[in-house]
């Protein structure tokens, strides 16, 4: 494990307080009130300090989106956070991914997808994350909105054991985006890598971004809505519900 993110001792990890976004274990990166240089492992809560606060930059947000999909005339937006290696992700998309699915459809829903890597150091390759959201941006650049989500629910599908011994390979990754309906020159993008470091500098720009609305706490999965946290995310599709109404 790098530096970055090495085990935090007992006496470290008791001067922090992390505000969970649901009831349920949640994977977060958050701003101390002080400097520190390393960030702190713990539990699967990850604090780093040298993030900024203020408002987001929907700009941003757009261009380093993995995918964005649905009408731009969609009354409602909102930007899906989240990182292949997170099991609660996995939880979020059995719950709420064919309700979000069934909106897109319908025109009432325009989604951004962010994959984010912080839990590169808790797969097997020491990388899982931030390859799997490099496949999603070659699927995203390739194929259509349909082969898209399709490949986004079939990765938390066969997500690796979070700390386990083994996880997917890019060839792996590519026979999964041809499962799904990606062309060969998709699946070769998927295979060589193509767009890792691409995903990497697309994870950071949007952890920032979301940083920006949570004061320094990023946590995944999470959504928001105008530049604002959702609530309830983990408690239902209530809170999809809830926007789609607001939206009229």
């Amino acid at each position: 494990m790098s530096d970055k993110r090495k085990p935090a001792t007992p006496k470290e990890t008791s001067r922090y307080q992390p505000r969970a976004t649901s009831s349920r274990t949640t994977y977060i990166l958050a701003g101390a009130a002080v400097a520190v240089i390393a960030a702190l492992v713990v539990g699967g809560i990850v604090w780093n300090s040298h993030r900024d606060s203020g408002g987001v930059d929907e700009a941003v947000l757009s261009e380093n989106a993995a995918q964005i999909i649905g009408a731009p005339s969609a009354p409602q937006t909102i930007d899906v956070f989240e990182d292949f290696m997170c099991p609660v992700c996995h939880e979020f998309e059995q719950q709420s991914g064919a309700s979000i699915t069934t909106a897109i459809n319908q025109g009432t829903l325009r989604v951004r997808y962010h994959m984010l890597n912080f839990l590169d150091n808790q797969s097997s390759s020491g990388d899982y994350s931030s390859r799997a959201a490099g496949a999603a941006q070659c699927v995203g650049a390739g194929e259509d909105k349909e082969i898209f989500l399709k490949f986004h629910s079939a990765l938390f599908a066969n997500q690796p054991k979070e700390g386990g011994g083994t996880d997917l390979s890019n060839a792996d990754l590519a026979r999964i985006a041809g499962e799904q309906g990606a062309s060969p020159a998709t699946q070769k993008c998927v295979a060589d890598g193509a767009k890792v470091d691409e995903a990497k500098d697309a994870a950071d720009q949007s952890e920032t971004q979301l940083s920006k609305a949570t004061n320094g706490q990023v946590a995944t999965p999470t959504v928001l809505s105008g530049g604002a946290p959702v609530d309830g995310i983990m408690d239902g599709t209530g809170w999809l519900d809830g926007l789609l109404a607001d939206k009229g």
